[in-house]
């Protein structure tokens, strides 16, 4: 098997999707660009969203499910008075209301959507039902059943109302939030039928929309060396879990996958946290008895 071409470079790039691109086709993009060896993203934006699209490089990846796992904000306009088959815009009417809801209305029913609520995904998602994703199930018209999945939401705000047909939201959630869900029942909720008009990540964890580069920066600088100017430490990835140093007495042996005394840092027997040499992540795992039994392990370039 030949080796795979590109460099081994690491670290985190923030775009700024704009709407009408996967996010598969961004990280191609990105990978391309940089001709990195290995590319991924951190947390699926729909085609038509915008916003923090967190692209993890090289050893990066490792950091991945960190991202994944930590809180999102998302600004989003929902369309009153309709109900789309896809619950945003892309999709095809199905019902339709005269009703409007006031603002105080809005905000009431906003409160039941706030801490651990379960979520039932849009139809047109990438949820796998009996093996095969739900959108291709939709699309193909099959009648099928989604099981809701709990979702931690931290706030849900109403932040603007442009008319009476539409309502600006803000929502801080956990891992798997379907924006698009929340508008739908929403919508059900208020006896009105809604859906997303337009949706927007404005941050992800550690990563802020302000920090994003459009495309348009990649291609004009794709191949570029000044492009890497733009990439982020893969430790950024790890910003929500404890660091604690290693000696260089444990270097190798952390390296190597084992068990390795660290210096005592502000982790508690049993967290999860990684370990730093001369600032650069060495490994991330458990940290027990005063050692860090490591899960994941950093190759230095």
């Amino acid at each position: 098997m030949g080796r795979r071409k590109g460099r081994n470079i690491s670290g985190w790039l923030i775009i700024d999707k704009p709407a009408g691109i996967t996010s598969t086709a961004v990280v191609n993009k990105v990978k391309w660009a940089f001709d990195a060896k290995k590319a991924g993203h951190a947390g699926t934006l729909d085609p038509a969203a915008t916003g923090v699209l967190a692209v993890a490089l090289g050893e990066a990846t490792k950091t991945v499910p960190y991202i994944t796992d930590a809180l999102k904000a998302y600004e989003f306009t929902v369309r009153l008075g309709e109900a789309t088959n896809t619950d945003d815009a892309e999709g095809e009417v199905i019902a339709t209301s005269q009703d409007r809801p006031s603002d105080d209305e809005i905000k009431e029913a906003l409160a039941p959507f706030v801490g651990e609520i379960m979520q039932v995904p849009p139809a047109f998602s990438a949820v796998k039902i009996d093996g095969e994703r739900a959108y291709k199930k939709a699309r193909a018209g099959e009648e099928f059943d989604i099981e809701a999945r709990p979702l931690w939401v931290e706030e849900l705000l109403l932040i603007d109302r442009p008319d009476p047909d539409h309502v600006t939201l803000e929502m801080t959630c956990g891992k798997g939030g379907y924006v698009r869900s929340i508008a739908r029942d929403l919508g059900e909720a208020l006896g009105c039928h809604a859906h997303v008009r337009d949706l927007r990540r404005v941050w992800s964890g550690p990563f802020d929309v302000e920090e994003g580069i459009g495309l348009e920066v990649l291609d004009a600088e794709a191949k570029d060396p000044a492009l890497d100017r733009f990439l982020r430490p893969l430790e950024d990835g790890l910003a929500d879990l404890p660091e604690l140093v290693c000696p260089e007495s444990s270097l190798g042996r952390l390296r190597n996958g084992n068990p390795a005394p660290v210096l005592p840092g502000e982790a508690a027997y049993g967290d999860e946290a990684w370990a730093s040499f001369d600032g650069k992540a060495v490994a991330v795992g458990k940290f027990m008895g005063g050692e860090l039994h490591p899960s994941r392990v950093f190759v230095p370039e």
